[in-house]
């Protein structure tokens, strides 16, 4: 029997849940193979990011357990600290 999706007539958006995720290990310059609608930190520490619009900033004291909804195409080793990274889309 096939899952039943209850999200499937959902436009996406910040507020529906991702439909795929992907982990993310951080870099200076290479951009994700997908642009986040929010990355889930696994360990404390700071997040820095280029978002979409190529804005760089840095998410200060993120906390393991939560999602920080940005669209980023870059997530910067220099600046962060957080661990065990994933991009959601």
């Amino acid at each position: 029997m096939a899952a039943t999706d209850n999200f499937e007539t959902l436009l996406p958006g910040l507020e529906t849940p991702p439909d795929h995720a992907f982990s993310i290990t951080p870099h200076d310059s290479n951009e994700l193979d997908y642009i986040t609608r929010g990355i889930w930190i696994g360990g404390d520490g700071d997040l820095a990011v280029i978002t979409k619009n190529d804005e760089t900033v840095t998410f200060a004291n993120a906390v393991a357990g939560t999602i920080v909804p940005i669209r980023a195409k870059i997530v910067k080793a220099t600046g962060t600290s957080a661990s065990s990274l994933v991009g959601l889309y």
